[in-house]
């Protein structure tokens, strides 16, 4: 998937830059080199799905510098060697700039570039399934976080506690007493217009809460054989989706979509290793 799903805020922007530079760039400084002009071109070490190339421009921009020609959109696929982005100005905001924007781009990249494998995979069997990236993101990365999932092809999850409805059975432990079709029917009436998920832990749990009007089932951590069976079980009339969670990623997600599993949620790409980003600084 190509296309910036979106740009994070200059404030973002100048924290992080601010968080590398507090107090000035020492060694620049102590060199006397600051006003050389120069260039920094970043490339694709690897073959990849960039992200966050958007904010590396804007980073520069932010410390006097200039993009030179086009910049790779977030979502497109490179191969290595393949150029993203090229800065030119002063030394000073050129060094201030060099390795935050590298390692943001790395590290969003690597998120983007899982995603895509994940998403690929899934649609290699089933073109049509959703892709659905969890909250595990490491905690303040989740504006950074959804760009990358966004920008490799899958959606989030659930952007915060705030805006879904996802019945646990820790929930359910509070509602002694209270039939599935019952919480299901409050819900509705409370929250009309958001669809009710509920994790379940086996087949008769799925049939339940299926039973009840839930609009998905999310089977965690459950094998493929069993989704497949659970899936089997659900009348091809029922609205009802199915949602398999719980180590999804680019090895078994052919396996779950094969299974029938009109859903993937995964936290797999926010553990994804980094992609490689090569860097050149030179004079002018």
């Amino acid at each position: 998937m190509t296309g910036n799903p979106y740009s994070l805020p200059d404030s973002e922007l100048e924290r992080l830059l601010d968080e590398d530079v507090p107090c000035g760039d020492a060694t620049t400084f102590s060199l006397g080199i600051g006003d050389q002009p120069g260039r920094l071109v970043f490339r694709a070490r690897q073959a990849m799905v960039v992200c966050a190339s958007e904010e590396a421009r804007r980073m520069g921009e932010l410390r006097g510098l200039r993009c030179i020609g086009s910049v790779v959109t977030s979502g497109s696929r490179l191969a290595a060697g393949e150029t993203i982005l090229t800065l030119e100005g002063h030394a000073t905001g050129l060094h201030k700039v060099w390795k935050t924007a590298q390692t943001f781009m790395e590290y969003l990249s690597g998120i983007a570039s899982s995603t895509a494998d994940i998403v690929a995979a899934a649609r290699s069997v089933n073109p049509d399934i959703g892709i659905a990236c969890t909250r595990k993101n490491f905690p303040g990365t989740k504006a950074a976080a959804i760009k990358a999932i966004l920008a490799g092809g899958a959606s989030p999850h659930r952007l915060s506690l705030s805006e879904t409805l996802l019945i646990f059975a820790e929930h359910r432990a509070f509602l002694v007493g209270e039939a599935p079709r019952a919480t299901v029917q409050r819900l509705r009436r409370a929250w009309p217009e958001r669809a009710i998920v509920v994790e379940v832990g086996d087949e008769a749990e799925a049939l339940s809460w299926q039973e009840a009007g839930a609009d998905i089932l999310q089977l965690e951590k459950m094998p493929v054989a069993t989704v497949n069976r659970i899936k089997g079980l659900i009348p091809k009339s029922s609205p009802t989706r199915i949602a398999a969670a719980g180590g999804i990623n680019s090895a078994n997600a052919e396996d779950y979509a094969r299974a029938g599993a009109d859903i993937l949620v995964t936290s797999a790409p926010y553990f994804a290793p980094p992609r490689d980003v090569a860097v050149t600084l030179t004079a002018l």
